[in-house]
């Protein structure tokens, strides 16, 4: 899967056509990458998002990015982990599909995603990784106007799960 790639970096600093906030369903900020896309774009994300009224679990938004070097910022609010018998994998997956779905809507080319639900939101890591990189691929798989999709780690222990997942897929 040549056209996705595993990195190490801060996502506030992606030069890309989207990047993925892993917000909450009020899409107005939290902590994590969703504090940290919210601070590094500047108010007006905030008040383009207040006029979303929110996001369901699995679904995605789109704003503009504002500050951010990315043309678009792409919310989606991702399951919280409750130990697996409560459809949080599948919930997962959507957070992902939703996403690519969306910027193929908007010509995106390339997309920048963190791991999704496994900060506050407790997503195993392991299971995370190999639930997002198999629902890229798959996307990727039918929709060649998708050029490249990142997973941008925060540390080494969540890049390694990535690349493991990844090598896996291969």
């Amino acid at each position: 899967m040549s056209r996705i790639e595993i990195i190490r970096g801060d996502i506030t600093q992606s030069c890309v056509d989207a990047i993925v906030n892993a917000a909450n369903c009020s899409l107005l900020g939290g902590g994590g990458v969703d504090g940290a896309i919210h601070r590094a774009a500047g108010p007006e994300l905030l008040a383009e998002c207040r006029t979303l009224h929110g996001c369901e679990t699995g679904k995605a938004k789109i704003t503009k990015a504002y500050r951010l070097p990315a043309n678009y910022v792409i919310h989606t609010p991702g399951p919280v982990w409750h130990g697996g018998g409560h459809g949080e994998e599948e919930l997962l997956a959507s957070c992902y599909r939703s996403c690519l779905g969306l910027a193929s809507e908007n010509g995106c080319k390339s997309v920048d995603f963190p791991s999704i639900s496994t900060g506050v939101y407790h997503f195993p890591l392991e299971k995370a990784a190999k639930i997002a990189i198999g629902s890229i691929a798959a996307y990727l798989n039918t929709h060649p106007e998708i050029e490249r999709v990142r997973m941008v780690c925060f540390d080494a222990r969540t890049e390694g799960f990535y690349l493991d997942a990844l090598e896996k897929l291969a």
